[in-house]
């Protein structure tokens, strides 16, 4: 047999050639048909070159021998008759592969004939197309030799049995991250080994007769909408390695629920998560061979048994969110040496264990939101392993011990909101793989560490607010090129703000660094996966941040007794979300640059003796949704434009120089023109007047001259001369009233 990897050099030995592998991105541009000179292939891999096309597959139907083909990740988006390209191959052909290929919809209006087709197909991966269910009379023709069928991320509705029809002899089923709705039907394929529907939107209830399912090691229904309770038929499936129900609308007790999986020894992996069970927390210590047991995000209450401590093989523990109280000593937990994830956060226990003594091999530990108090331990090289320390909202005290540099792996360090003192362990820089410190509502002291910038360059997250740090800002505070959130509120700093924050590049260019990250160690031929967090002070509310922690670009300064100017170098951080400077004691103008800040939300310029205008650039800052630059000493006209007006006058307040929209008091250029405009208008009427009076004086004079013209007429008719001296005296009236109301008027306009 003649295995040939990489070189394509091949071609010229068609009749020699029985297996290519040329799996991994080594190649791009159009496969070559040429391939299907190749006779005698039997096997070829070309998955996961990602760079390489094809625009179709007929060649496919000139390879007699072929049984293995795998085409997954290479870009099928062209070759629109890839099925009838299928149909027409050897009826040796037994595993296909075509994951993540950009597979074309099949039109259900063409008619796809299977004359010649294979009917020997068993293995059948179609996984993340986006296929709709216009595959499913395709499908159906294999449906007799089918046993490993994945079409994981596809777009298939519907019900299940629309998508499955008679498959008798499937073994493997994956079906996850599709739109498939409906209730789960009554059967299956009794030969079921693997069988994975979650992420639909599947209701209803879990069947009984999965009890009779007794080949079943792999059972995934989460992330649906199923209810009711766990089916007590479960503890027939003695086969059951894997059971995964996590984020459903399940309830009842667990211990009820459980009553009949005793049986289940060899169940190794149990995710409950996020469901509504209710009661105290089961008793599983029948199940010895259990290597990761998820139960966070119910209504759990009562205390934890300390039968807990008999999961020998215990890797990962997450009780996270429930309502467990009382003591966890060391009988709980002393028994689980496996033991490297533990989340017991949000409940109300107390810890009575001497952590010193530990020789876990933890890596993950989250015992935030508890009822612990004390000092920190003060041997952290016992937990020499550790990447995740998170014990948030607790009551310890003391100081942080100088051993926790000892702990070289760690990335995230929270132990906000207890009441730790004394300055912060100079040994915390030998941490150089830190990417989060969240330290902030403590009582720490002492000068602001100027090693944080220098030594932990891969900080991504520095919070450090309402402590009782003093002394300057540090430089070297400037070196953290990845920083995104960097918050030093409410705490004793004085001097200037450092010049160089232009530095800070994360905050100053697109997308952002992986913050809400999963690390993924292998541990025990298992992963750990971590989403980060922490709190941001945002619009004036503490607000936690997970996997939208990525997205914060902030720098928090407020609440100091910093002074000098707001530098200039500010405006390079263009991609800055948030900038709260409030409660210090800044001069200065606020830069006239700060437009460039286009991304900007949140701008707290608040009680500082900021003076002069208020640049026009800021209104063109169109997604600023607060803005605060009250109590300082700003003057001028609020620059125009419906950004700035659009907020309340209480933005504005106590800057006594302010004037304009949309504060009452008016500008004294706007008040200028006000009158200017009021004096043209009386101008106009002044000048309306007068044409008025000549208009009538004329008509006056008219009337006269028309007079003395007929006078002779008059006075040769007596009774001509009678009506005419009537009308006169009639229209001398008249006028004369007009006139002298007219006059008056010009006189009161004067």
């Amino acid at each position: 047999m003649l295995i040939i990897r990489i070189s394509c050099k091949i071609l010229s030995q068609q009749n020699k050639i029985s297996h290519i592998i040329l799996s991994f991105p080594y190649f791009t541009g159009v496969l070559p048909t040429q391939l299907g000179n190749l006779s005698n292939l039997q096997s070829l891999d070309l998955s996961d070159n990602f760079e390489m096309s094809c625009e179709n597959l007929e060649w496919l139907s000139y390879l007699p021998s072929l049984t293995h083909l795998d085409l997954s990740g290479v870009d099928l988006s062209k070759a629109i008759h890839w099925p009838q390209a299928i149909n027409k191959m050897s009826s040796s052909l037994t595993e296909l592969y075509l994951s993540f290929t950009k597979l074309p919809w099949i039109i259900p209006t063409i008619s796809i004939s299977h004359t010649n087709s294979s009917t020997s197909l068993a293995v059948l991966d179609l996984s993340l197309n986006g296929l709709t269910s216009s595959i499913n009379p395709w499908l159906f023709y294999f449906s007799s030799s089918l046993v490993h069928l994945d079409l994981f991320g596809n777009d298939l509705n519907g019900s299940i049995l629309d998508a499955l029809g008679n498959m008798t002899n499937l073994a493997y089923l994956d079906l996850s991250l599709n739109q498939l709705e409906g209730e789960i039907p009554k059967s299956f394929s009794i030969s079921l080994a693997h069988l994975d529907l979650s992420w639909n939107q599947l209701h209803g209830s879990i069947p009984d007769a999965f009890g009779n399912m007794t080949t079943l090691a792999y059972l995934d229904l989460s992330s649906n909408h199923l209810n009711g309770s766990i089916p007590d038929a479960l503890g027939n499936m003695t086969t059951l390695a894997h059971l995964y129900l996590s984020a459903n609308q399940l309830e009842g007790e667990i211990p009820k629920s459980l009553r009949d999986l005793c049986n289940l020894q060899i169940l190794l992996f149990l995710y409950l998560s996020e469901n509504q069970f209710k009661g105290s927390f089961p008793d599983l210590s029948g199940f010895s061979q259990l290597r990761e047991l998820y139960l966070g995000f119910n209504q759990l209450n009562g205390t934890l048994p300390e039968s807990i401590g008999q999961l020998a093989q215990l890797q990962g523990l997450n009780i996270r969110s429930n309502s467990l109280q009382g003591t966890v000593s060391a009988n709980h937990l002393f028994g689980l040496s496996k033991l490297w994830d533990l989340d017991l956060s949000f409940n109300y226990l107390t810890v009575n264990i001497s952590l010193e003594q530990s020789s876990w091999g933890l890596l993950h530990v989250d015992l935030s939101n508890n009822q612990l108090s004390g000092e920190l331990p003060k041997c952290w090289e016992q937990w020499k392993y550790l990447i995740v320390l998170n014990l948030t909202n607790n009551n310890f005290s003391g100081t942080i011990k100088n051993s926790i540099g000892m702990l070289h792996q760690m990335q995230t360090l929270h132990l906000r909101n207890n009441s730790l003192t004394g300055a912060l362990p100079l040994s915390l820089k030998n941490c150089r793989d830190l990417r989060l410190i969240d330290l902030g509502k403590n009582k720490l002291s002492g000068k602001m560490p100027a090693w944080i910038g220098g030594n932990l360059s891969d900080l991504i997250v520095v919070n450090l607010r309402s402590n009782e740090f003093n002394g300057s800002i540090p430089l070297n505070l400037c070196q953290l090129k990845k920083v995104q959130m960097l918050d030093l509120s409410s705490n004793n700093l004085s001097g200037i703000i450092p010049k160089c924050l232009n530095n800070l590049t994360a905050m100053g260019q697109n997308g952002s660094l992986v913050i809400a990250y999963e690390e993924r160690l292998f541990v025990f031929d298992s992963s750990i996966s971590y989403i980060d967090n922490t709190v941001v002070q945002w619009k004036g509310k503490e607000l936690e941040y997970k996997k939208t922690l990525r997205l914060v670009k902030s720098i928090d300064f407020s609440n100091n007794k910093l002074n000098g100017e707001i530098p200039i170098e500010v405006t390079d951080l263009v991609e800055l979300l948030s900038l709260n400077l409030s409660k210090n004691n800044l001069i200065g103008s606020i830069p006239l640059m700060i437009g460039q800040l286009k991304s900007l939300d949140f701008l707290d310029l608040s009680q500082n003796q900021l003076h002069g205008g208020i640049p026009v650039s800021l209104s063109q800052i169109a997604g600023l949704s607060v803005l605060d630059l009250s109590d300082n000493i700003l003057s001028g006209k609020i620059p125009s434009g419906t950004q700035l007006h659009s907020f309340n006058a209480s933005t504005y307040d106590g800057n006594p120089g302010l004037c304009g929209p949309p504060l009452l008091k008016k500008c004294q250029e706007d008040e200028t023109k006000e009158v200017s405009f009021t004096s043209l208008i009386n101008e106009k009427d002044i000048q309306d007047d007068t044409n008025n009076i000549w208009f009538y004086g004329n008509i006056v004079l008219g009337f006269i001259i028309g007079f003395w013209g007929v006078c002779g007429t008059l006075l040769l008719n007596r009774s001509w001369r009678y009506s005419y001296f009537q009308t006169l005296n009639k229209i001398k009236d008249w006028l004369h009233m007009t006139t002298t109301t007219n006059i008056n008027r010009l006189r009161r306009s004067f």
